[in-house]
């Protein structure tokens, strides 16, 4: 079986110093599949909140990791 990583280059977040800062953000990562695809569905039937919060799949960038 295979892990996977998603990461979307939608999103901000708050540096230390208060400025707001574009970047990439991990979305999650999905254990035990055996593809992108599997990955892909698993990741959002055990996420509802990326569908919630609008994130576009699209724009998502997966990755296989060990």
């Amino acid at each position: 079986m295979k892990k996977y990583i998603f990461i979307t280059p939608e999103g901000n977040t708050t540096s230390p110093n208060g400025d707001e800062i574009e970047n990439m953000q991990v979305i999650g990562i999905v254990e035990n599949v055996v593809d992108e695809n599997e990955a892909l569905k698993k990741l959002l039937l055990e996420n509802e909140w990326i569908i919630d919060a609008e994130f576009n799949i699209a724009e998502f960038i997966c990755y296989e990791i060990t």
